[in-house]
């Protein structure tokens, strides 16, 4: 059986700073971002706690195949990615919990 993927934006508060990512347990995966559980990552350096946009994939594989896509991209790319799901940028963790 194949694991699903998840690829994910999460934002600073002021949205000065974006980090893209891909897992396969994306309850969890924010859950540690949010609590910062690995102190000196990017996300955690960068008080990225604000989760804005997420894709979920068949595969990890297409997963982390759109996650180095995105990655390429400018930050123009990614702001409207969001914009085009989640145009007020509001935190999207209340949907993944509550789902």
């Amino acid at each position: 059986m194949h694991k699903k993927g998840y690829v994910y934006i999460i934002s600073s508060p002021n949205k000065s700073v974006l980090y893209t990512g891909v897992t396969s347990d994306l309850h969890k995966h924010i859950y540690e971002h949010k609590n910062k559980v690995h102190a000196e990552s990017f996300a955690a350096t960068y008080n990225c706690v604000v989760l804005v946009y997420y894709h979920i994939f068949d595969t990890i594989e297409q997963a982390i195949l759109e996650e180095k896509r995105i990655k390429g991209g400018s930050r123009k790319s990614k702001e409207d990615l969001i914009n085009g799901l989640n145009p007020s940028w509001k935190d999207l963790w209340d949907d993944i919990t509550n789902s």
